[in-house]
């Protein structure tokens, strides 16, 4: 890869299989064997977490319910989760990844973004070799690493070789490597995107990239131009450590025309704020991982309470509902003067990952199958980035801060 000029060295470092490979690596004998990791091991109803590249082979997937997998692989072995486990490797995979550069961005708990353009070496590009090496090595985890001059690009280059795959892609390479594929295989594309794209004459990515401009933003709005520029190898986020502790947040407020107690007005009132917050946060195609009320009396005392989430969210519907609990929880029915909502700790609807950590798993496992979840949002938020995950229970927050999902990396 070229390193003249302004190029970059953005490198994606993602763990295969990582809860499996975690438990391999604490129990040599599961090695070559095939391995999953379920919720509710004891039930029916049990469902697949993730599964070693053995059990994958014999047809077993991620949220295949567990009597499915077990009939395709009588020789499964079956584990649950253990997530201070998880939480330990993960932190020194990180620990890994940032004696090379500072420039680390964690994504989830078992991936993230390295910039390493600057790295004091002849040949940056044997760095991904010695880090998944080391990896491997010190930690006994295997990883894909992508190599790219920007993060999309990276991400795309990561999942082209798996197990221990490393693989470069160059912008000069774009029509051998990425174009010819299906454009459902593209990072940000989903399902139902790429359903949609399809019904203009796109099936590739090649053809995305060479898609019309208009007519991509009539059919999925901002999003649709972005895609483009992306399919054309253009992406100038930077790799940014800080990123996890970023507060992000779209609201709205609005002080009654009387003070009022009456329960129907407060909840219309409700019903028209969560409304404008939807509406702004579909326009920036984000969703929200907190939603945050303001409670202003006539008296003109203010308070704030936050309610935390598992999955982030985006519909009109569960911002209000989620708006209305929080306010009949903590209203001392005092006349209300002004009420506000605010969706906060925004990711963008693309990079909505619900990944299956330990943050979400240990509540979730207890709650409703991952299928049905997995659907749920994938029919209202029409992406199918959401591959592992079930919903998760939701914590009470009083305070600001960032994503329950990223809260590991702080410490």
């Amino acid at each position: 890869m070229e390193r003249s000029g302004s190029g970059r060295i953005i490198l994606h470092v993602d763990m295969n299989s990582f809860y499996a490979s975690v438990e391999i690596s604490y129990d040599p004998t599961l090695k070559g064997k095939p391995l999953a990791i379920a919720g509710n091991v004891e039930e029916r109803k049990g469902i697949i977490v993730t599964c070693s590249y053995e059990a994958r082979a014999k047809g077993i997937k991620t949220t295949m319910p567990l009597w499915h997998a077990r009939k395709l692989c009588p020789e499964l072995i079956v584990k649950k989760p253990n997530f201070e486990r998880y939480r330990r490797a993960s932190r020194a995979m990180f620990d890994v990844l940032r004696e090379y550069t500072d420039l680390v961005e964690p994504v989830s708990i078992d991936e993230g973004y390295m910039d390493i353009t600057h790295y004091m070496n002849d040949n940056p590009l044997e760095i991904p070799k010695i880090i998944q090496e080391r990896l491997m090595d010190e930690l006994l985890l295997p990883c894909s690493i992508g190599v790219a001059p920007n993060k999309f690009l990276a991400k795309m280059a990561s999942n082209m070789k798996k197990p221990l795959g490393i693989t470069i892609l160059r912008k000069r390479e774009l029509s051998e490597k990425l174009w010819p594929l299906p454009v459902a295989q593209m990072h940000g594309v989903g399902e139902k995107t790429a359903e949609k794209l399809n019904t203009i004459g796109i099936e590739t990515i090649h053809d995305l990239a060479n898609g019309d401009t208009v007519q991509l933003k009539t059919l999925l709005g901002i999003n649709g131009e972005r895609l483009k520029l992306r399919a054309n190898g253009i992406d100038n986020r930077a790799v940014d450590p800080e990123s996890i502790y970023e507060f992000k947040s779209i609201g709205n407020s609005t002080t009654l025309a009387k003070d009022t107690t009456n329960e129907n007005e407060i909840s219309d009132v409700l019903k028209k704020l969560a409304h404008s917050v939807m509406v702004r946060m579909k326009r920036k195609e984000v969703l929200a991982t907190k939603i945050f009320i303001t409670i202003r009396y006539g008296n003109l005392k203010t308070i704030t309470r936050s309610k935390k989430l598992a999955n982030p969210i985006g519909d009109e519907e569960e911002i209000y509902e989620l708006a209305k609990q929080l306010f009949f929880a903590h209203w001392n029915e005092d006349p209300i003067r002004l009420l506000g909502i605010t969706g906060q700790d925004l990711v963008e609807k693309d990079d909505a990952v619900k990944q299956l950590d330990l943050f979400s798993f240990e509540n979730d496992a207890k709650e409703e199958p991952l299928l049905s979840v997995i659907d749920q949002i994938n029919q209202k938020y029409g992406n199918q980035l959401i591959k592992r995950g079930v919903r998760g229970k939701q914590e009470e927050d009083l305070s600001s801060g960032t994503s329950f999902n990223k809260d590991f990396l702080r410490d």
